[in-house]
Order: C-alpha cells, then structure tokens, then sequence
C-alpha cells in the first residue's frame, strides 16, 4: 500500500478524533452548570475559571469550535473520497459520502456529545484549556465571521435582544427552583416558595405586608399614664406607636423595655410617667419602598419597626423585621402571637379567605399562583376584576378559581370562598 495511502488514513484517524473534540466541547461548555461552576472557580480550579473567561466571549468561543469542527470534517471527508477512489474509482465518492456520514455521526457527533450531556461540567472544565489556545489562535477569523454575521442579522432585525444578562440568569434560577424536588413534597413546595421569596424581595412593597392601620394597636398620648401602662400590660406587642390630636399623627414608639426600665429607676410614681419622653422617635418610611431595601434599612440602622406613609405623608401602617422574614421563611409564631382568623383551607381543596388576607399569603398557604400585580388583598382582587362591589352569594371566575362572595359589609368584601377550578368548569363557566 502507497505510503500517500497510510498517511490519507492516519489523517482520517486524526480529523474524526479532532472532530468528536470539537463537538464534545461544545456541548459540554453550553450545557455546563453555571453556578457549579462558578464554586468551582471560588474553590480555585483553574479549569472552572477558564471556563468562565470563555464565557465572557462565548460568540467567539462558538466560532472557534464550529470552525475547528467544519475544517477537520472537510478535511476528513476530502482525504477518505480521495483513499476510496484509489481503490474503486468513481464509484468511490458515493462509498465516501455514505461511509463518512455514519462515522463522523455515531464516533464524531453523538458519541462525544452524549457523554458531554452526562459529564457536562467535568469535560468542560477538563477542555477549558486547549479550547482558550484554539480560540486564541482562531479569533482572527472568527472576529470577521462574527462582524458578517452581526451585520446581516442587523439587516434583517433580528439583532441581540436588548436585555440585561441579570434578567436571564434570574429566569433561570427561577425555572431551577420550579423544578426542585425532594422526598417530602410538602417539605419541598416549602422550600420552593421560600426561594422564590427570597428572588421577589426587590419586587414586592412595604405597602404589600404591612399591618394596615386599623389593625394596628396604638396609644394616645394624651391619656393617663395608669390607662396606657394598663395597655401596654394587656398588649402581646413589644413597641407600641403614639399619638396625639388624631391616631394617624404618631409622635413617637413606645417601647416595653424602656418602660420597665423607667419604671425601675428610682421607682418613680406611675402618674408621673412621661411616655413621649420614655418613647423613641418614630421612623417614616414611603409605602414604595421595596422588602430588600427595607430588610438592608432595618439592618443599617440596627431597628425592627418603622411607621409606613402615603404620598400625603399619612400613616398607612406598620412594618416590621419579623413581617419581612415572615416574607421568606412563612408564618413565624411563638407563645405570644395572636392567632388571626382569616384563612381556613377545606378538605375539598376551597379556602375560606377573609378580604384582607392577601394575595400573598394564600398563593403561600394553598400553592396557588393569583396575581397580585393589581391588588395586594383577595377583596382587592374581586373588586378590580369585577369592576363593581359584589353583593353576598354572587360569584365570579377568573385567574383559574371561583370567587364566591360569603360576607359583605357596607362596601368592603368580609369572607370569600376561593376555589381552583379545572379546565373543564373554567370552560363551562365561559359559556355561561
């Protein structure tokens, strides 16, 4: 046999090995875990940060290897055509095409790119390397490639997406999170809620969890000290907001370990006992603003509560840290919690909801998935879908479940029972 013959093979050899390379990588450095590999790199695996510098330039990075794929195919198929038609002649080119489309597909493509799918963050790691030098060495080529390609695509406006890389990486932790699952799957739709909580922070306002102010428990300043030491003794709460003239002008938060303590000192007579002194001052804050300034706020300035306002500079309510936590973590309860009626989930899968509940809190409590972009309240919602204040036993169907209304007083909606609906009621209800 020819030695032009033995070096057409070897160089076939070589070019389908280059091959399964190039297609390997590929597939193992799109389909890599960015978060794995990112700890990998903080753990100071050099492979891992190579990997992520390619991905600062991933156009020229795909460039590359679609470029070292396509030469060695090329080359690959030219020296085989020209080895069978030394053998058969002109039917050699038909053995070629046939024969090198099955071996670069099972030993150059499926191959290599099934085992990159099953060890994606190990073979990208392990490529990281040589795929850098080849990039290097091709970015000349694939710079202009890329300007072609821009340009065109620019002409037909199909350009790059304006958007934040943020935004993506958030879409995808989110569809991560949607599909964690565990042993317990109670446990697990916890968790879920709990991340996505956690995601939504800078979304959601004070105004959406504060503790409106007719829930509020406060005192008026202007009382005698006997009836507002009887009402801090009666009270499950540690600060205690105070007011003078109207219930919305607070002057100050009381707080019961100041109290005890002014009480202490030299045992003064409770009828000489200044609150407002005792007192601390109260902190304003807009209803806008969002949990995790919030949460970085009470952090900064080392408080648990402030007084939320309007745009008129009105008190609207209260925030808490323990509101935002109870944001992430659920429902936070100890021995001197009152327990607030408003919620009770029936064993047919409805929920009997009081109005002020809010959206939140039941999308927590029954994992469902009601907007709450319009109103931060069930009654909210009912009121803005259906454009009109309901009367007792009138119900309506949206968002997937059925609203009927069970209490009404004056022009606010008291009790609701919610109840998700199948396809099939959602349908019947829309030819209704």
């Amino acid at each position: 046999m020819e030695t032009s013959i033995i070096l057409s093979l070897v160089g076939i050899v070589i070019c389908l090995v280059l091959s399964g390379f190039f297609s390997g990588s590929e597939t193992a450095l799109t389909g890599a875990s960015r978060p794995r590999i990112h700890t990998l790199a903080r753990q100071g695996n050099k492979g891992a940060e190579t990997v992520l510098k390619l991905w600062d330039s991933k156009e020229r990075m795909l460039g590359a290897i679609l470029l070292g794929n396509n030469l060695v195919n090329i080359l690959a198929s030219a020296l085989a055509t020209s080895v069978l038609i030394y053998f058969f002649g002109e039917a050699g080119v038909v053995y070629a095409t046939f024969g090198m489309t099955a071996i670069v597909l099972i030993f150059s493509e499926v191959f290599p790119k099934t085992f990159s799918i099953y060890h994606a963050d190990k073979t990208a790691v392990t490529v990281a390397p040589v795929m850098r030098v080849i990039v290097v060495l091709f970015s000349p080529i694939t710079q202009l490639v890329q300007f072609l390609v821009t340009r065109v695509l620019s002409m037909l406006g199909a350009g790059p997406e304006s958007g934040h890389a943020g935004e993506r990486w958030e879409e995808e932790l989110r569809g991560a999170i949607d599909l964690h699952t565990g042993t317990d799957e109670e446990e697990s739709r916890h968790e879920r809620e709990m991340m996505r909580s956690i995601l939504d922070l800078a979304n959601v306002e004070v105004a959406d969890i504060m503790v409106h102010r007719r829930n509020v428990l406060t005192l008026n300043a202007d009382d005698p000290p006997e009836k507002l030491l009887e009402q801090v003794r009666e009270s499950p709460y540690t600060r205690l907001p105070l007011w003078k003239d109207s219930p919305e002008n607070i002057v100050g938060v009381l707080h019961v370990k100041a109290l005890f303590r002014a009480l202490q000192t030299e045992a003064p007579e409770i009828q000489n006992l200044d609150f407002l002194a005792i007192a601390g001052t109260p902190w304003f804050i807009p209803e806008s603003t969002d949990l995790l300034s919030q949460l970085q706020a009470f952090r900064a300035r080392k408080e648990h509560f402030a007084t939320v306002v309007d745009e008129y500079g009105e008190m609207r309510g209260i925030v808490t840290l323990e509101d935002i936590l109870e944001e992430i973590v659920g429902d936070i309860s100890d021995e001197h919690d009152l327990h607030i009626e408003g919620l009770e989930v029936q064993s047919d899968g409805s929920a009997i909801v009081a109005g002020t509940v809010t959206i939140r809190d039941l999308n927590r409590q029954c994992d469902w998935q009601l907007p709450d972009d319009e109103a931060s309240t069930i009654a909210g919602l009912v009121l803005h879908e259906a454009r009109r204040i309901p009367d007792v036993g009138q119900a309506f169907s949206f968002h997937g479940c059925r609203f009927e209304i069970l209490g009404r007083q004056r022009n606010q909606i008291t009790l609701l029972r919610v109840t998700p609906q199948d396809e099939d009621e959602i349908s019947e209800d829309e030819r209704d």
